[in-house]
């Protein structure tokens, strides 16, 4: 079977995307592979933040997606998602994860101080020197474990969380800067860079979400030797995720949509058979659910 970077690679030249779908129970990790080979996705990526490798557990985590690799000779690779420090990215790749995002969260050492005015990626955040040195740290050990292990990076200020939210404001300031991008991956040899143009973490009730697709077009401009990733796909049409597709995406996150569907359908049975007590015929409705919505979003990334 392929590494991750073959099918990245196959994406970028083919103008689609890997989806990728975070996980935090088993069913729903079945339910997403499943879909994902169903719907003629050549691989997928399944992630785990923080708190769900906590949930999960990070070993176990590994072995239910080798074991279901095996089962349905599918590729299928394991992201530590968002992981905030040096620390934690070290822990899944040692316990077997395929890729790590570094998203550092840290106070700024008096190192780089004199950035914390200048920062634009939002209190707490690392300014950008600093985070170039935590990220650059991440992909000297991954390299050091096997070269097939990728490293994904993040620049601008992505807002929000994977929830329900009324309002986030973003404007062109948040975004992530194409001259910073060009220096962020020359200094640290990420493999793939998250970006900011126009989306955020979760789904907003008040406000429109839109992607600046000509923005992202500079962005790939003044740095086109890496795969680029969007993330906070729920929320936005699928007219905008195709484009950004079109455009050079080729890793597209999309998580908050398959949370709300699953809890939905959950809620729907206990609701119509308020004393069901098997675990599987609540929690099988709430898959199919899944399935369904992994299903539309493969169709759209693989361009169908």
């Amino acid at each position: 079977m392929n590494n991750l970077n073959y099918y990245l690679e196959q994406a970028r030249l083919s103008r689609t995307a890997l989806g990728h779908f975070n996980f935090a129970t088993a069913d729903v990790l079945r339910g997403i592979v499943e879909a994902s080979k169903d719907a003629g996705a050549t691989a997928v990526m399944v992630g785990t933040s923080e708190g769900e490798a906590g949930f999960v557990g990070l070993k176990e985590a590994v072995a239910l997606v080798k074991a279901l690799r095996e089962e349905l000779n599918f590729p299928v690779f394991l992201n530590a998602d968002h992981f905030k420090s040096f620390e934690k990215c070290r822990e899944a790749i040692d316990a077997g994860y395929d890729s790590v995002i570094i998203d550092p969260v840290v106070e700024i050492s008096n190192t780089f101080g004199k950035d914390k005015s200048k920062s634009h990626y939002g209190a707490g955040a690392p300014g950008f020197m600093e985070k170039v040195v935590i990220t650059k740290k991440v992909v000297d050990y991954a390299r050091s474990v096997s070269s097939y292990i990728l490293v994904e990076g993040e620049l601008g200020y992505l807002k929000g969380s994977s929830q329900i939210q009324t309002k986030i404001e973003i404007t062109p300031a948040d975004f992530t800067k194409p001259k910073e991008a060009k220096e962020f991956v020359e200094k640290t040899g990420v493999n793939q860079l998250a970006v900011v143009f126009g989306n955020i973490h979760g789904i907003v009730t008040e406000q429109e979400e839109k992607l600046d697709i000509e923005h992202f077009k500079k962005i790939i401009t003044a740095m086109p030797d890496v795969f680029y990733v969007l993330h906070g796909a729920s929320g936005l049409k699928d007219e905008d995720v195709a484009a950004s597709i079109k455009a050079g995406i080729t890793n597209v996150h999309f998580n908050t949509e398959l949370r709300v569907a699953y809890r939905n359908a959950i809620d729907k049975v206990f609701h119509e058979k308020p004393n069901e007590t098997t675990p599987y015929k609540y929690l099988g409705p709430a898959v199919e659910e899944v399935k369904k919505l992994v299903t539309q979003k493969i169709h759209v990334f693989m361009g169908k």
